[in-house]
């Protein structure tokens, strides 16, 4: 078997990059760390793809073909399982797409789909429950006998010795604190196995700490969950050491590069370190020294009824790699920027906020100042997320537009969305949770991948979904929740509810998500009507600042800004990778200009409270 994957593989003579779109990694350009690992997830979950787990039984026939070791007769599709091919021998059985089964007593009997990251890890939440670059087609009974274990190095007690070598065994991986039980893969596919989990490290940056990353807190020689609670290092000491060395000692093979391809034609994202290797050195090979930072410096930028704004001085070490802030000595935000706005306030309530800064060590800043702040009883701004729009029609014409006026940009971790089925009894599908950022005043569609709306592309959503969440009929309760709690949802749980084959839109008039679901908020349009989703109409936005104009432009000195921008509460300069150049807050209370004499001849983006125009500095 091996002459036939060196023959393989002599088809390619030089590897080479898979093939990444022009300019899909841009701006990572000079960076290295925890910076360029934060950049690669912005990167990489820009754009979300999420098929149903039911999905994969024939995506896998184009992710995960067997073209590299075995071919049966007439060339049968075989998947290409890792947990059983034997790259150095004779494979003892092959699986072709219509071999799946749910479990196994004995290896050859079948195959299912294996996470590589445990699904208890997320409690099977979408969009981590589908995502192809570790979710993969697997022997079933090695994949039951892997169960939660994490990887790692075979020690002296060999509990099971699979057909292709691998083995499950006792911990022997160096310096390892966890001593159960763990899966050591072939040789072959360790760098796979490394480049995958350090995929997941990359994609779910911001998700992790939320995590279930210790199972046995309290003896960590039990603790199998290799997780270690961090959105940046993401795992134990132990277990990042392994995965760097496998992914040494196994590079990226033809195997790789062509399942990244294929998954990005699915999934519309890549694995950063199938296309750059050497990105996995560059990240996590970093050199720290033993001093805490200093503790930042506190002010207030802007307050109101349901959140606050807060601004510090930006930490001068330069390995300071991000902030913790504290709500009354409990941590309820972490930051990379030195800005956060803290929201899910009560009105007219007081509250006591510090920040720690921490480094690439994990070494915490003694606290900041302790800052009082006492939120506004009422607020023009609205209290949280809002749905806007819900479309269900024909065929697979599901889609959400959720919109935020809470005056504040809002991030969308601790966001899920789900819906309620009848069976024997009413229950909950998984749910889907949100990602990534939402500025004020904007929204986004949330939509089925199969829709086909005569006014919306899409491409265009923000999250493209064909899990549990987007699958509902009219007769389903929706649920937008944050955390445990219910933000906004359409219909009534635990009966048939009656919006099927209609497009609600919410009445200008109403400026808040209700948790109790009331028709009279909404307007009732046809099945599949779909005018203006994912734009919001002009009676949308609240606090609306009046539209500007900018001139000379292109510019040397002083740009200078027209438009009634007496409650503009900030101006803000990006460079078009979106990088923050330059922030002034209330910017417009005793000028109309903004002085760009220090910025680099280039183009660059002026956004002011949301809205944005780009100018040339020459």
């Amino acid at each position: 078997m091996l002459k036939k994957y060196l023959f393989i593989i002599s088809l390619f003579p030089i590897l080479g990059l898979a093939q990444a779109p022009i300019e899909y990694y841009s701006g990572t350009e000079n960076l290295s760390g925890y910076a360029l690992k934060t950049k690669l997830h912005d990167i990489i979950s820009n754009k979300v793809y999420s098929f149903h787990y039911d999905d994969l039984k024939t995506i896998y026939g184009q992710t995960d073909i067997d073209k590299y070791y075995d071919y049966g007769a007439d060339n049968t599709a075989y998947l290409l399982d890792i947990y059983s091919n034997n790259p150095t021998g004779t494979t003892a059985y092959h699986y072709t797409l219509s071999n799946i089964i749910g479990s196994a007593n004995a290896e050859g009997l079948g195959w299912n789909r294996e996470h590589m990251m445990p699904q208890s890890s997320f409690n099977s939440a979408y969009p981590m429950y589908s995502d192809l670059f570790f979710v993969i087609p697997t022997d079933a009974r090695i994949n039951q006998l892997r169960s939660n274990y994490p990887y790692g190095k075979a020690g002296s007690t060999v509990y099971y010795n699979f057909t292709n070598g691998s083995k499950q065994a006792s911990n022997g991986t160096p310096n390892a604190t966890y001593t159960g039980r763990v899966y050591e893969p072939v040789d072959e596919f360790k760098g796979d196995v490394a480049r995958s989990l350090l995929y997941f490290a990359v994609r779910y940056e911001g998700k992790l700490g939320s995590f279930n990353f210790s199972t046995n807190a309290n003896d960590p020689t039990k603790d199998q969950n290799p997780l270690d609670g961090t959105e940046e290092k993401a795992y134990e000491n132990w277990y990042i050491t392994m995965l760097l060395n496998w992914h040494q000692q196994d590079p990226v093979s033809q195997r790789e590069i062509d399942r990244n391809n294929s998954v990005f034609n699915v999934q519309k994202n890549r694995n950063p370190f199938v296309d750059h290797p050497e990105w996995v050195s560059a990240i996590w090979d970093q050199t720290s020294d033993n001093v805490a930072p200093a503790a930042p410096s506190l002010l207030l930028e802007r307050n109101s009824a349901y959140f606050v704004n807060l601004t510090w001085q930006a930490n001068s070490e330069s390995d300071v790699i991000g902030y913790r802030i504290y709500q009354d000595n409990v941590l309820v935000a972490n930051t990379k920027t030195n800005s956060v706005a803290i929201d899910h306030l009560t009105p007219g309530t007081s509250y006591n906020f510090t920040v720690k800064a921490y480094d690439n060590a994990y070494l915490e800043s003694p606290q900041s100042n302790i800052l009082n702040v006492t939120t506004l009883a009422t607020d023009v701004f609205a209290k949280d997320l809002q749905i806007v729009k819900y479309l269900e029609g024909s065929g697979k014409n599901k889609a959400f537009e959720i919109a935020n006026r809470t005056g504040h940009k809002v991030n969308l971790n601790g966001y899920k969305m789900y819906i309620q089925y009848k069976g024997t009894a009413y229950y909950f599908g998984e749910p889907f949770e949100l990602e990534g950022d939402i500025e004020n005043n904007q929204s986004f569609v949330v939509i089925n991948p199969n829709a086909n709306f005569s006014c919306f592309d899409v491409a265009n959503a923000k999250f493209v979904i064909a899990g549990p969440a987007l699958t509902f009929e009219g007769n389903n309760y929706v649920d937008l929740s944050y955390k445990t709690g219910t933000v906004d949802a359409i219909g009534t749980k635990g009966i048939d509810n009656t919006n099927g084959n209609r497009s609600l839109y919410r009445n200008s008039n109403v400026t808040n998500p209700t948790a109790t679901f009331d028709i009279n908020e909404w307007t009732s349009y046809a099945s599949d009507y779909c005018l203006n989703l994912g734009s919001l109409a002009a009676d949308d936005i609240a606090n609306k600042t009046t539209d500007f104009h900018i001139y000379p432009n292109p510019v040397a000195d002083v740009l200078n800004i027209t438009g009634d921008l007496r409650k503009a509460k900030s101006a803000k300069i990006y460079d078009l990778s979106g990088k923050l150049i330059k922030e002034i807050k209330d910017p417009f209370v005793n000028q109309r200009s903004v002085n760009v004499n220090a910025l680099l001849p280039n183009t660059y983006i002026l956004n002011i409270d949301g809205k944005s125009m780009k100018f040339i500095k020459r």
